[in-house]
């Protein structure tokens, strides 16, 4: 369950921390890192939510994943969290660091979303085109494949979305032929 309140208050609280301790760009790196294991991993982010699954438990496993990549700033923000019960929340919470992150530097994320994979100049294009537009920051680009598109793009930026994909246009081509007015007219 989201709980995007919740997650800005404890991802401000490490970013006030980290910040007065001069650890802003570590505790970065590690919220990256933990962003990416709880990404790539749905049982690991299912262990977190498991009410069955006792807190010491799920901090010696949360130690035993992150002991070695995570400062111990960031060691001991996973312990408060086991030790209140909001391990559940750890992803949300390492979103919501990112984004307050990202806010703070001037940091855009454009999300682009193929049916197939972009070679590796596309990305650079792309992104070189997003950084000489935006003037505000600098633009990460995000990159996710998506076969059911069937071609074309989606594009998300700053709450915006262009949808270019085919799999949308044939959506479209369906809604007209469900509304069709002339057939009723022909009886």
């Amino acid at each position: 369950m989201s709980n995007t309140r919740l997650a800005n208050r404890y991802a401000k609280s490490i970013t006030d921390l980290s910040i007065e301790r001069n650890q802003l760009e570590v505790v970065y790196a590690d919220m990256k890192y933990l962003q990416a294991v709880c990404k790539a991993s749905v049982e690991f982010r299912n262990l977190l939510a498991s009410p069955i699954i006792k807190a010491d438990k799920k901090e010696v496993i949360i130690r035993a994943v992150t002991a070695a990549n995570v400062s111990e700033l960031t060691n001991a923000f996973t312990k408060l969290l086991t030790t209140k019960g909001r391990e559940g929340d750890l992803f949300e919470i390492t979103n919501s660091f990112i984004a307050q992150y990202n806010e703070m530097k001037g940091i855009h994320t454009v999300k682009l979303t193929t049916a197939v994979a972009i070679s590796e100049e596309l990305k650079q294009s792309i992104q070189l085109k997003a950084n000489t537009a935006n003037t505000t920051g600098t633009v990460e680009l995000e990159t996710k494949v998506n076969p059911d598109l069937i071609g074309g793009f989606v594009l998300e930026f700053d709450n915006k979305l262009v949808d270019a994909s085919i799999q949308r246009d044939l959506k479209d081509m369906k809604k007209q032929f469900l509304k069709n007015y002339y057939v009723p007219a022909i009886k």
